[in-house]
């Protein structure tokens, strides 16, 4: 993960528990999580617009036939 080992993770764990304390971390979890899933969320959403709509807007064969037999 980024070149980094676990001994470098309980570093990073340990300051964030000095720096906010005990009572905050379920709280930054929250925050972290709710940013994740809105990330994930626009992120296909963002793939989903740039993505062409195939065959949207053409007539398939038997759609064409239809409508010209329904105009006779």
């Amino acid at each position: 993960m980024f070149g980094m080992g676990t001994p470098e993770l309980i570093l990073i764990l340990v300051i964030v528990l000095i720096v906010f304390g005990v009572g905050k971390l379920p709280d930054i979890g929250t925050g972290m999580g709710k940013a994740i899933k809105n990330f994930k969320k626009a992120s296909s959403d963002a793939e989903i617009d740039i993505t062409p709509n195939r065959g949207e807007g053409q007539k398939t064969g038997s759609s064409a036939n239809s409508s010209r037999e329904k105009k006779d």
